[in-house]
């Protein structure tokens, strides 16, 4: 991954989707290839996972293309919501069909640097653990630093630009 380039995922059309632009835009502040991905956009939409339609032929066409943009980008940073003390159920569905392309759930996942973000109702700390386990267990490289924002504590460009030069020192 001598590379660097940034993809930003957002799991949510609302106020990450927001948080997601302001680390887009920093981004490309500091001179990288960023792209969005909008799991939320119509043509991103995947089928409730079940393992027992887990066939190559069963596969949902749009999830190739989510597959190859995340596959693409060296560095991932993602904003979701918290959704029940936990993980928005877009995200994780989409983490299970990748986490089953391929022989290795790992594959796309192992040794990404990746930086966790969210702007949630509460204080998104569940949520922040919750992401953090999961994407440690599929081997990523998660940034110690995480962004925990809400109505009352508006992210600050300093602490976005901060995350993203932390994260895009890792390789």
């Amino acid at each position: 991954m001598s590379n660097k380039n940034l993809l930003v995922i957002t799991a949510s059309n609302g106020e990450n989707l927001t948080l997601a632009k302001r680390f887009l835009n920093a981004g490309k502040e500091l001179n990288y290839s960023c792209k969005l991905l909008d799991l939320t956009e119509s043509n991103n939409d995947l089928p409730i996972y079940n393992p027992r339609h887990n066939s190559k032929n069963q596969i949902p066409e749009n999830l190739k293309s989510i597959n190859k943009q995340m596959q693409s980008h060296s560095h991932w940073v993602i904003c979701a919501p918290e959704y029940n003390g936990s993980i928005p159920p877009i995200l994780t569905n989409a983490i299970a069909w990748l986490s089953v392309q391929g022989n290795d759930f790992r594959s796309l996942f192992n040794e990404r640097p990746i930086a966790i973000a969210s702007f949630s109702g509460g204080g998104c700390m569940e949520l922040l653990l919750s992401m953090r386990i999961q994407l440690t267990h599929l081997g990523a490289l998660v940034l110690g630093r995480q962004l925990a924002s809400n109505k009352s504590k508006i992210a600050e460009d300093a602490s976005i630009k901060a995350i993203l030069n932390q994260l895009l020192k890792l390789d």
